[in-house]
Order: C-alpha cells, then sequence, then structure tokens
C-alpha cells in the first residue's frame, strides 16, 4: 500500500509555479516531497525528488527509502515508480536481512531490560490521567510516566526520546572524562563543553565554539569504536574539514580507525533505542 499526503494532487501545481521561477532563473529547480510505502510488513519512509535527470534511481539509506526522477514524471510514472520501490525494498531485505533493523519499531514494555555497553537498565512504564511524560533513573531501574491519552505511536516514540535523555545522564560525567583524557593525550585544545543527546544523523559533531557534540546512540557501541569517534571530533578542533591533515591527525592516535568507520556502518542499525 502507498501514501502520498496530497503529493499527486499538488504535484502539477508545484511543477507549473517551478517552471515560473525556473524561465526567469533560466534553469529547472528541484522538487521535494514525502511519501510512505508498506514494504514486508514495515512502513518506509520515501523521499522524493524530481529533478533534472533523464533515469530514475531508487535508493535505501539509514531510516528511508529514496526515489530520484526526471523532473517531468508525470502522476501515473510517478505512483507507478513508488510501486516498483515498494517491490524493490522487499527484494533488498530478503537478500540482506540486516537492512530491515532500522525500520522495525522498538516497543518497550514494563519489564523489559535495556542494555547500553555495560549498564542494565529495568524499565518500568506507568499510564497516568496526565498531559506531558516524564522518566527518571533511580538505582538501575529507568521509571517512566506517560499520559494516558497518547496515541501508542506518540507513546512509543515518547519513550524513545525519554530513555535516550536518561541515559545520556547517567553517562555524561563518564564521557565527558574520556573527552577531556583524550583531550589531554591528543591536541589539547580548549573545550567549552561535551555534550551527549540523540542525534540519528551523524555519530558526533564539533562547534566552532568548541563544543564537542556526541549521539547517545554511541553508546551503543564498543568501547574502542567510541574512542576512535571521540577522537575524529577532537581533530575538527586542529582540521575543520576532511582533509589529508585531518585523517593524518586521526592515524596518528587510531592508527586503524578504517576498522571503527567500517563497524560504524554495519552496525548503525543496532546503535539506537
Amino acid at each position: 500500500m502507498i501514501y502520498i499526503n496530497l503529493f499527486l494532487a499538488a504535484l502539477f501545481l508545484l511543477r507549473r509555479k517551478a517552471s515560473c521561477i525556473s524561465e526567469q532563473k533560466h534553469k529547472y529547480a528541484d522538487l521535494k516531497f514525502k511519501a510512505l510505502i508498506h514494504a514486508d510488513g514495515l512502513e518506509i519512509p520515501v523521499d522524493i525528488t524530481l529533478e533534472r535527470r533523464r533515469d530514475t534511481r531508487l535508493g535505501l539509506t539509514g531510516k528511508r527509502a529514496t526515489l530520484r526522477m526526471p523532473l517531468g514524471a508525470q502522476p501515473d510514472y510517478v505512483q507507478q515508480q513508488l510501486k516498483k520501490l515498494e517491490e524493490w525494498v522487499e527484494e533488498v531485505f530478503v537478500k540482506k536481512p540486516m537492512m530491515r533493523h532500522p525500520f522495525e519499531r522498538k516497543e518497550y514494555k514494563t519489564g523489559d531490560i535495556l542494555t547500553v555497553g555495560t549498564r542494565r537498565y529495568h524499565l518500568d512504564i506507568q499510564f497516568e490521567d496526565r498531559v506531558t511524560h516524564t522518566a527518571k533513573l533511580i538505582g538501575d531501574t529507568i521509571h517512566l510516566q506517560l499520559s494516558k491519552k497518547a496515541s501508542e505511536g506518540h507513546v512509543q516514540k515518547s519513550i524513545k526520546t525519554l530513555l535516550s535523555r536518561v541515559v545520556a545522564g547517567d553517562f555524561q560525567q563518564e564521557i565527558k572524562n574520556r573527552v577531556l583524557d583524550w583531550n589531554d593525550r591528543t591536541f589539547r585544545k580548549h573545550i567549552k563543553s561535551v555534550n551527549l543527546k540523540y542525534n540519528h544523523s551523524n555519530w558526533g559533531s564539533c562547534s566552532s565554539n568548541n563544543n564537542v557534540n556526541l549521539s547517545t546512540r554511541l553508546l551503543f557501541a564498543p568501547t574502542d569504536v567510541q574512542d576512535y569517534v571521540i577522537v575524529h571530533e577532537l581533530a575538527h578542533l586542529v582540521e575543520l574539514n576532511h582533509s589529508d591533515r585531518f585523517w593524518s591527525l586521526v592515524e596518528k592516535y587510531v592508527p586503524d580507525y578504517p576498522e571503527k568507520e567500517r563497524w560504524l556502518k554495519k552496525n548503525r542499525s543496532f546503535c539506537d533505542f
């Protein structure tokens, strides 16, 4: 089953508007839309891009599928390609079962155990007559108080967010100490802050203000892989881009960094709440 939220209805209107703009600027503007397909019983978000190209390309990356088509694609053709994408994704899941994992929704319940690194958290989930959701860690138990009024989908999404925040707070000091320790052993740069928060698009980042940010997803990775990401971000305090000099700095302290990169790429779908 394919869902396209107002996509086909708006397609010609937006294309006409884009064409007028492109005539003025003497170039074509890409059109971007979102859709949703179902493959092997799973909901798969789709990013659709109509652009200046002759062929149609299907893709599956991260937690979404992609569909790139010629700018002049007609609604019937778009529907056909979405159906083709649906079938193609199912074939990918058969050939590469690991590609399926990012789309599988985790559903938490009371009594579940969340394992993050060497720490195990017991979950206590209670539904109450309240508007907001809250969570707190007492001992090794994460107590979640959730609103009875929220939908199941919203509840599971909120649980994921709350778990990430609680676990981040529990690991914050340890991660901060490791970042500072690695900084003392490597580049000795001023660090304004070390932040641990959920980020799905990357494992870490470094701001121009010398703030080191690490994703809570990294906590599911082995310690040596975490150390690589820490060194990677610290190296950005010296070299902002990914130049040859940057990779030389990383290699000096993590000689086998390509192996760490491969681990992250291969296991990214397992590193999540």
